[in-house]
């Protein structure tokens, strides 16, 4: 808070302030200021001008962001991502950036997922329809109290849940299921834990051999969240 827009705006205020009192006692000489308050009041002034001047070299300004992000979001364009132990930062842009290519449908193939699975899909456009096909095996599980108040938060990104049935070992993004724009993406870690240890996302080339793998997942019961 002390490093922001507002904390240095206030100092200019706070130093356009004494120097408005300094130059109208000046010009006021029948207030009887005596020279130690002068001298206080224009130490004052000049302490809160050496305030703006460490506020501003120590701000984190738009550009330094943006360098920063250009690191991480070097390599999330290409069809195999590479995602090391220690850069979760760059699993989180990865996930959000395939999340965001979707144009009517994301389903998400997990068996491990927790309120950070939900975070990444509200990176989906509001009018893609979401699905998550888990057995909900995390330690701790989702909870449906969690779950409810994502809702509460984002009425408009309902999720619908459907059990793997014990079926799938690895995870999958499925977007656009049954269209021509169909993909999918093979990952090697959970969404939730990627940048924990060493994984890739990998672009899967031919979905023809996919399709009816989610076809028969879709026809699974629905997963009840406790």
């Amino acid at each position: 808070m002390l490093k922001g827009d507002l904390a240095v705006e206030q100092s200019k205020t706070l130093i356009r302030l004494f120097k408005s009192m300094k130059d109208y006692i000046i010009e006021n000489q029948q207030l009887m200021i005596t020279q130690r308050d002068y001298v206080a009041l224009t130490e004052s002034v000049d302490s809160h001008a050496a305030d703006i001047k460490e506020i501003k070299a120590n701000m984190v300004t738009r550009a330094d962001l943006s360098d920063f992000m250009k690191l991480f979001d070097a390599g999330v364009e290409h069809e195999e991502i590479l995602i090391l132990d220690g850069q979760p930062f760059k699993a989180d842009l990865a996930y959000q950036k395939i999340y965001r290519r979707a144009k009517a449908s994301l389903i998400i193939i997990d068996d491990y997922i927790s309120t950070k699975t939900l975070q990444h899909l509200l990176h989906a456009k509001a009018t893609v329809s979401l699905t998550i096909i888990s057995d909900n095996k995390a330690r701790p599980k989702l909870r449906k109290s969690e779950y409810e108040d994502f809702i509460k938060e984002n009425p408009s990104r309902n999720i619908d849940f459907i059990t793997t049935a014990n079926k799938v070992h690895d995870r999958y993004i499925i977007m656009d299921y049954g269209t021509k724009d169909m993909r999918a993406y093979h990952c090697g870690a959970s969404s939730k834990d990627a940048g924990k240890k060493i994984t890739t996302i990998t672009q899967i080339n031919d979905v023809s051999g996919y399709e009816e793998m989610v076809k028969e997942l879709m026809a699974n019961p629905t997963s009840v969240l406790k």
